[in-house]
């Protein structure tokens, strides 16, 4: 067992006593929040960007673009502007670096406060955004919320995989992305609202409305407990057997809290876990914890989450068409991360996987060949009301892919398999890595499009061919499996177990 404990005194299914209490539950309800703030960014900013007001005040030369260009003008490249794109990448950059600031407070100070800190600064930066009137202080703002989200990303996934018991770890960490999704349907619906709004001022409710989840983890923050993995990792072993105790909703936790507490002394011992994560012993969880988020943005799910009502005014559909098609994607995706919540104990993660990937391909082959049919490489055409439906539908069928695998399983499986000395550092990586790819997706989509025409959505379904076959050779099964045992199931692997070592499987202590 990775931190040193038993694996044979608990037994292969590694069941402890207690199980889900409602006080869990609210808990994990409660942290998920954190995921509304990620969400309503993710679906706010692309409705934003089509917006005729938002665009005319921040970017007159791409809305001139948009309404007298030619005849002869490409529609694969109409919304093409670097400072258009930074307006909604800027926010990843800054995550990106704030994930680094918030793996050090996560482990010294706790989860909960690494959850204010960031819906402070979301608060912060959705107030500055809704005041803003030049482009500088818009990308102040929105580098102010990539703080918050780096910070949330951070922690919140970390903290509901501590929280749950095993056999329900994933249908509540898995809360998280249901609250991203909300948070992306909420933020369609209201930018569908606003630019109905008349004046020019609409996008700024859109954009300043981002204060709500933000206030709602900030308060939330103050109401949640700490974990009892990061109670003990701060030496507070009392007060953690009491929590776990309740959160159990047992007196007899004793086996649960010995393997914790065996697990944090190890962490212990371990002075530099950004050095540790490098060491052979723990190359599974470095490759995944890198390798899951770097496939999960090349998916092209951002494609559609940032600028679905761009791609579909790109793509000949109205104003209002555009917002309401991109409202009843985002309605899809919620539906389909509860498919998710209740299957993913069930039929494991491999599974979803698996399914969700082959999916995605067949639909990003039809898409793209549907956009290739009718525009072709001069980007001048239109679709039929016929076809329009069918490009919405196939795009609803990849979304739903998306939300019932790779969507939470991406911040699930690596939040999950880390032992709690590289736990933090691991989830830094998955955030970091995460948050790069979603920058360049979000900073290079337009001129991609541009260039590459149809054939962006092919490009995107060769990764997803890649990605599919790496889950299928190298990610264990990691359902109902405790935490603490996860090395087990990695020294049982075909490729993985050469680099685990016995001791970490049946006791003995970690190396520095």
């Amino acid at each position: 067992m990775a931190g040193g404990g038993s694996f044979a005194a608990q037994g292969p299914a590694g069941n402890y006593e207690g199980g889900v209490t409602v006080f869990v539950v609210i808990t994990c309800v409660v942290a998920a929040m954190g995921g509304l703030l990620f969400g309503y960014d993710l679906g706010i900013s692309g409705g934003v960007t089509s917006m005729d007001d938002f665009l005319l005040k921040f970017f007159p030369s791409v809305y001139h673009k948009t309404k007298e260009g030619s005849i002869h003008d490409s529609q694969y490249c109409k919304y093409a502007d670097e400072i258009l794109t930074l307006f909604t990448s800027s926010l990843y950059i800054a995550a990106l670096a704030a994930s680094f600031v918030a793996s050090w407070v996560t482990r010294a100070y706790g989860r909960k406060i690494s959850m204010f800190t960031g819906g402070m600064a979301f608060l912060i930066g959705a107030i500055l955004n809704g005041i803003a009137m030049n482009v500088e202080l818009l990308i102040i703002g929105r580098l102010l919320l990539g703080v918050g989200v780096g910070f949330a990303n951070q922690s919140v996934p970390v903290y509901l995989s501590e929280m749950a018991p095993a056999n329900v770890r994933g249908a509540l960490n898995i809360g998280f992305q249901m609250a991203i999704t909300i948070g992306i349907l909420v933020a369609n619906f209201v930018n569908y609202g606003t630019a109905q709004i008349t004046g020019g001022w609409g996008w700024r409710v859109s954009l300043a409305l981002a204060a709500v989840p933000a206030i709602l983890m900030s308060v939330g923050s103050f109401f949640l407990p700490d974990t009892p993995n990061s109670i003990i990792e701060r030496g507070h072993h009392e007060e953690a057997k009491r929590m776990l105790q309740k959160i159990r909703g047992t007196e007899n936790v004793d086996h649960e809290f010995h393997e914790l507490v065996l697990a944090s002394e190890a962490a212990n011992k371990v002075e530099h876990p950004w050095r540790n994560i490098l060491q052979p012993r723990y190359r599974p969880q470095l490759v995944i914890c890198s390798l899951i988020p770097f496939f999960q943005q090349l998916t092209g799910i951002n494609v559609i989450m940032f600028y679905a009502p761009v791609l579909f005014k790109t793509l000949g559909f109205g104003a209002n068409a555009s917002l309401m098609s991109s409202a009843i994607t985002g309605v899809v995706n919620v539906i389909a991360t509860l498919v998710s919540i209740f299957s993913v104990d069930k039929f494991g993660r491999r599974g979803l996987f698996l399914e969700g990937g082959t999916q995605m391909l067949i639909c990003q082959i039809a898409v793209g060949a549907l956009i290739g049919v009718n525009f072709g490489v001069t980007g001048q055409g239109s679709f039929t009301k016929g076809e329009a439906n069918l490009l919405l539908a196939l795009i609803c069928i990849y979304v739903a892919a998306f939300a019932w695998s790779w969507g939470p399983l991406g911040w699930l499986v690596p939040s999950e398999i880390c032992p709690l000395e590289i736990r933090s550092a691991g989830q830094s990586i998955n955030v970091s890595v995460n948050m790069f790819f979603t920058f360049i997706i979000a900073q290079g989509f337009l001129a991609m499009l541009c260039h590459m025409k149809f054939g962006l959505f092919f490009f995107f379904g060769g990764f997803v061919i890649i990605m599919t076959i790496f889950i299928f050779f190298f990610l264990p099964e990691t359902k109902n499996v405790p935490i603490e045992e996860m090395n087990r199931v990695w020294k049982a692997h075909w490729f993985w177990g050469k680099y685990i070592p016995d001791e970490a499987v049946i006791g003995g202590d970690l190396e520095k």
